[in-house]
């Protein structure tokens, strides 16, 4: 059996880093994690290949080549997602679709793919199997029921070429114990919150070494620290002695809820073991937008000071920010502005507020009669999906206004100086010098220090880095190649 995996082509997005991406000259951010983990839950003695569209193309024969196409997509990949099913359909090949995209719309799907495998993969992709050797497939394989995480293989990273991705990644948890209105992640992996062991992380730990990929790995878990206790007593003591055995070949970055801000503990031993980067659904500095989306969590307290309790233990805040809210009045668009520049986050992703079809928002916007297109996936290309109740072409101008504010190239140097005044890294992780840094530090003076019309503020940047603060040298440098992603993602600031 010939089975051909294909990620769909991601658009040019804010978490893309596609502008980015050239100045250390990789394709992508990261592999297909969900597709590399199916290829693992099919029998071993069948031809695989995988191809991601995003650091190289899809031809014909290979298409030709398989008697099954797998297709893992999320909502962001529909328009990728829906060429390619043309293609294998005029070349009349069998499709295998799953992942968040179908699950959540599965609707829109059933006359285009063959089967639908949706959920989690470890409990349906077993059971279409099982149907495929029978010669009894059906066309939806679907549950209700969430699988234990050991039972997810280790993902076959056989399939790919590392160097392609600025990033590898890895899975430590599924699930969210928080019901916020307008996150899928429930829908789709449930409230219970399910872990790996701490044996099989080392082993995918050891996996990933053991390709020669040295640098960032992203724990795409939703929120890493669901489980504190574990990760305290278990998993982080042992990726600590992991690292020191190793010479600390990674650095990792993951997401977390605000609360990791009440642990200094749980910080320190994640700083120990390598964390560099954590990403934070703040959403709003706005109580009133916090109590609409049940953002309990975020709820009475000084937000700013939970991001700098963070970044002083060292480790840097990226977040998330939404404006749309109902309870939203204009004045939260300089609310929203202030909180960015104040409390030195550098990448923040502004978007608007969006309803996927399978969370609750949705259903009390439906019943509402508000809801008026799909989910692009994409919440900062200005859309939105529904009716908001601040005028549009008002809530409109005020998220431009935003974007445009905090990634001026003005504002953003003062974001970053900011923040790298009081960045003290535990952990000397990031400051060895590589090949591909070097590379990257050129093209960074050719393009961003000559060709640039914002090249005064890579200067500045540059020098007061070089000698204010030279240990953070390269990390000046890397967020002024971040702030040029933005500036284009977002086209009209300057």
């Amino acid at each position: 059996m010939n089975i051909l995996l294909v990620s769909p082509k991601y658009p040019d997005t804010f978490w893309s880093f596609k502008h980015a991406l050239k100045f250390i000259a990789k394709k992508a951010t990261n592999p297909p994690l969900g597709l590399l983990t199916v290829a693992s839950l099919l029998p071993g003695e069948w031809n695989k290949k995988l191809v991601d569209l995003n650091v190289s193309s899809l031809k014909d024969q290979d298409i030709l080549w398989a008697d099954y196409v797998f297709i893992g997509a999320m909502s962001v990949q529909q328009d990728s997602t829906r060429q390619i099913i043309d293609r294998c359909r005029k070349l009349d090949r069998k499709i295998v679709a799953g992942g968040p995209l179908f699950t959540g719309e599965p609707e829109n799907y059933t006359e285009l793919v063959d089967h639908l495998v949706l959920n989690e993969a470890e409990i349906t992709l077993p059971i279409f199997l099982n149907d495929l050797r029978a010669n009894t497939l059906e066309k939806i394989y679907r549950t209700d029921k969430h699988p234990e995480m050991d039972l997810s293989p280790i993902p076959d990273y056989s399939l790919i070429d590392e160097s392609k991705y600025a990033q590898l990644n890895i899975q430590y948890s599924r699930g969210c114990p928080y019901n916020c209105e307008f996150c899928e992640i429930t829908a789709l992996l449930g409230h219970r919150f399910r872990i790996k062991s701490t044996e099989r992380i080392l082993e995918e730990l050891d996996n990933i070494y053991e390709t020669g990929f040295r640098g960032n790995v992203f724990f795409v878990d939703d929120n890493f620290i669901g489980n504190k206790k574990k990760l305290k007593g278990d998993l982080l003591p042992a990726m600590i002695r992991w690292a020191e055995e190793r010479d600390y070949p990674f650095i990792y970055t993951t997401e977390a809820s605000i609360n990791l801000a009440d642990d200094p503990e749980l910080m320190d031993q994640m700083v120990q073991a390598g964390f560099v980067r954590v990403f934070v659904g703040i959403e709003t500095p706005d109580e009133a937008g916090l109590e609409e989306c049940n953002k309990t969590h975020n709820r009475q307290r000084n937000l700013i000071d939970c991001v700098n309790q963070i970044q002083s233990q060292g480790m840097e805040v990226t977040a998330g920010f939404i404006v749309g809210f109902d309870s939203d009045t204009p004045e939260i668009f300089q609310r929203q502005i202030d909180f960015i520049q104040e409390s030195g986050i550098i990448t923040a992703m502004v978007g608007m507020l969006n309803a996927p079809n399978n969370t609750k928002l949705y259903q009390r916007l439906s019943e509402e009669g508000r809801i008026v297109d799909n989910f692009s996936g994409n919440n900062t290309n200005y859309s939105m999906n529904f009716i908001p109740k601040m005028d549009r072409d008002l809530l409109m101008k005020g998220y431009q206004t935003i974007i445009q504010n905090i990634y001026s190239s003005k504002a953003y140097y003062e974001r970053v100086v900011r923040f790298l005044k009081t960045y003290k890294p535990k952990v000397d992780l990031q400051t060895r010098i590589t090949y591909g840094k070097l590379m990257a530090l050129m093209r960074s003076v050719l393009h961003l220090g000559i060709l640039n019309k914002s090249r005064i503020y890579y200067w500045k940047l540059f020098f007061w880095s070089l000698f204010n603060r030279p240990a953070t040298f390269s990390l000046a440098i890397t967020y002024s190649i971040y702030g040029y992603h933005f500036r284009k993602v977002f086209r009209d600031v300057r």
